[in-house]
């Protein structure tokens, strides 16, 4: 096998608890910053929603200020159970996922900014998202290493 792992059901693989450890570069300004939290994926309040809730909490460190971060992410049931659809918790759309080989490419245009996001499986309690942010607003890496914690 590859040096991907693949994921049969996104949704089963990925609820829990997760450790988070992600850094920030700015190309343009040479800025770097971190975020350092937990992530949990579970199911939302009430049966009427299917899917898991993503809840990211943590510090963002960003020019040696120390500031709490958090983040909320719907993740919905795709066509098969290795896809999953990425929406913000407003409900507007973010992206597809689709983890049977466990590795993925998407796209989100925002405004005249692109992120585009690879998202890496390496094992049953680790996986990788790297998006890459450009445009006129921002040149950006975001690399965020997820691994499987209490």
């Amino acid at each position: 096998m590859g040096e991907f792992w693949p994921v049969p059901d996104v949704l089963s693989y990925l609820a829990g608890s997760w450790r988070v450890r992600r850094t920030v570069r700015d190309l343009a300004s040479g800025a770097e910053g971190h975020f350092i939290g937990t992530t949990v994926f579970g199911p939302p309040e009430g049966a009427e929603h299917a899917g898991l809730l993503h809840h990211e909490s943590g510090t963002f460190t960003w020019q040696g200020v120390a500031r709490p971060a958090e983040r909320t992410l719907r993740f919905l049931p795709g066509a098969v159970p290795a896809a999953a659809f990425v929406q913000f918790s407003d409900g507007r759309p973010f992206h597809d996922l689709d983890l049977t080989t466990g590795r993925h490419i998407a796209d989100h245009p925002c405004s005249a900014d692109l992120y585009r996001g690879e998202f890496s499986v390496y094992a049953q309690d680790r996986w990788r998202t790297v998006w890459r942010v450009g445009g006129p607003a921002k040149d950006l890496v975001l690399t965020t290493d997820y691994a499987r914690g209490d």
